[in-house]
Order: structure tokens, then C-alpha cells, then sequence
């Protein structure tokens, strides 16, 4: 007797596949959280965006060390040099630095003691859970799903273009210098993705595979709100949790 495959176990086409995945930015790409809108449209205090910067601070940093978690696992050397230049983009050389660096420059900027934030002080739980959960998913899921999960940045120079464009406007402190990490994002993020999104198209070849692909990358989205929504609560609703970052803290001291 022939068993016909149900319609829904059937693989995708390649087409219909990465729609599928573009829909995610579409729909549940954190460039539509009202956060966004209040920073790049000039609206958020001084108090805000030095919230942001630390919060994020713990996703910036936490980059490479997901990438290393995936590298530890990939027994394809091929796949391992081609993945490593993600390190290298945000730890940089020893001299010049790489986007960790720049994110430190946007701190000194907003007048944070770079040293502060890069202690890690001040960071939300919230924030934190979502970005060490999203290590741990890189580091324990299939080598699909985990690779899928970094497709976000297919959405990011949207974004990065806006927020160079407010910032520039809008505050004070936003300079060539101090933005840097997001300019060099509009050239890094397109050559990860034409990388990734070509593997992941080609090698989830079971609609189960495609199917993981799909939803790593909506918790990928997920992770991304939730810092949002955390640094909408504590810093624009008032409501701080027990050991974040309280106003004044942090603050990088003038040399006259």
C-alpha cells in the first residue's frame, strides 16, 4: 500500500520557504515597537537612551560569544571560516577593535562610563534572560535552527539607516564617530545574510527542518521585543526592577 505524504509534510519550495521567513521581519521585526519610534524620532530623555545603551550592551557583547558556541559545534571547516568573520566584525583587532569597541564609544558618548557598561552593572533581568536564552538556543539547537535564528538581520540596515538618520537629527551626542557601530552594520549585516539565508534555503531540505528554521527565527524576534518591551516598562512607564540601572549611575566623569 502507498502512503501519500499529508500536504502539510511536504517540503516547502525554495520560494514559498524564504517568503515564509521574510514575513517574520513583516510581522514581528522590533522595529515596530514603539520604542524605536520614540528614539529615533528624537522623543526619548537622556535617562532612556543611556538605558538602552547599557541594556543593550549585554546583547552587543553577547554576540561572539554565541557565535563561539556555534563554532564549537560546526565540524565543517568551511562552514567555521566563513562563520568566524562574525567574530571578528564584532570583537575586531587588538588595535582597531570591532563593534564591541564602537558600542563603548556610543556609551562614552551618551556620557556613561564605558567601564561601566561593559561591567554589565545595571542590566535589566529581563534583558538578560532574553539574551543568555538566546546564547543557550544558539549553543543547544540544531545547526539549522541555530543559523536560522541570526536572520534577523536581513531586516537590520532598514533599521540601522533610520536610526543613524534620528540620531543624527535629534541628539546632541549622535556623531560619525559616536553612531559608528550602525554604519559599519549597513555593510556587515548584507554579507552574513547572503550567507546564511543561501545555507539555510539549501540545506533544510525536510519540511520539519523548515519548519524549526521558521519558528528559531521567530524566537529570534522574540528576544529582540522582549529587551524593548523591558526598557519600555522600567525607563518610559517608571517601573525600574530591583538592581537595573537607576538615573546617575554610571556616568562618565568630565576632564576639564
Amino acid at each position: 500500500m502507498t502512503i501519500t505524504p499529508r500536504h502539510d509534510d511536504l517540503p516547502l519550495d525554495r520560494g514559498t520557504f524564504e517568503a515564509r521567513l521574510r514575513r517574520i521581519g513583516a510581522e514581528r521585526y522590533h522595529d515596530r515597537h514603539p520604542f524605536h519610534a520614540r528614539l529615533h524620532g528624537g522623543l526619548c530623555t537622556m535617562d532612556e537612551v543611556q538605558a538602552w545603551v547599557i541594556n543593550r550592551w549585554h546583547y552587543q557583547s553577547s554576540i561572539p560569544m554565541k557565535d563561539a558556541a556555534f563554532l564549537s559545534r560546526c565540524r565543517d571547516p568551511d562552514l567555521r571560516r566563513i562563520w568566524r568573520s562574525r567574530i571578528e566584525d564584532h570583537d575586531g583587532g587588538v588595535e582597531a577593535g570591532g563593534g564591541i569597541r564602537r558600542w563603548l564609544r556610543l556609551a562614552e558618548g551618551v556620557g556613561l562610563d564605558p567601564a561601566y557598561v561593559a561591567s554589565g552593572r545595571g542590566v535589566m533581568p529581563a534583558t538578560r534572560f532574553a539574551v543568555d536564552a538566546y546564547v543557550r538556543f544558539v549553543r543547544d539547537e540544531p545547526l539549522i535552527a541555530a543559523m536560522a535564528s541570526s536572520l534577523t538581520e536581513m531586516f537590520a540596515p532598514a533599521i540601522h539607516a533610520e536610526r543613524i538618520e534620528g540620531l543624527l537629527s535629534h541628539y546632541a551626542f549622535a556623531d560619525r564617530e559616536t553612531i559608528a557601530y550602525f554604519s559599519h552594520r549597513l555593510t556587515e549585516a548584507p554579507k552574513d545574510v547572503r550567507f546564511t539565508l543561501d545555507w539555510v534555503l539549501t540545506h533544510a531540505t525536510s519540511r520539519a527542518e523548515q519548519e524549526a528554521a521558521i519558528a528559531a527565527l521567530s524566537f529570534k524576534t522574540d528576544v529582540l521585543w522582549a529587551q524593548l518591551d523591558a526598557l519600555w516598562n522600567g525607563y518610559v512607564e517608571g517601573r525600574i526592577p530591583p538592581g537595573a540601572w537607576r538615573p546617575g549611575e554610571g556616568r562618565r566623569e568630565m576632564h576639564r
